[in-house]
């Protein structure tokens, strides 16, 4: 059985910094394309950050040149860096995971909350 666990969420002041992690079981990051979703209330969840099935990454505009996603196939754990956090960046933050190539998420973590407030 697949699982993902998301720990690094917190309150951080504008401008600062928070560093996600997401461990797997039942499934290696390595061989998987995986995604960094948000979703604030009321808005849409939002696709910030993804591995792709080839290895490489995907940004959203909205945090491009600010967020950095990375990962340790060692610890099967994959990392999102988030710099310069804006209050426009408060959400619920999850990973996710695909099984097959052509397909949708199919695995989803339990979410982490950022709160950026001054």
């Amino acid at each position: 059985q697949v699982q993902l666990v998301e720990s690094g969420g917190g309150l951080v002041q504008p401008g600062g910094s928070l560093r996600l992690s997401c461990a797997a079981s039942g499934r290696s990051f390595s061989t998987s394309a995986m995604g960094w979703f948000r979703q604030a209330p009321g808005k849409e969840r939002e696709n910030v950050a993804a591995f792709t099935w080839s290895g490489a990454t995907y940004y959203a505009d909205s945090v491009k040149g600010r967020f950095t996603t990375s990962r340790d196939n060692a610890k099967n754990t994959v990392y999102l860096q988030m710099n310069s956090l804006k209050p426009d960046d408060s959400a619920v933050y999850y990973c996710a995971l695909k099984e097959l190539p052509g397909q949708g998420y199919a695995y989803w973590g339990q979410g982490t909350q950022v709160t950026v407030s001054s």
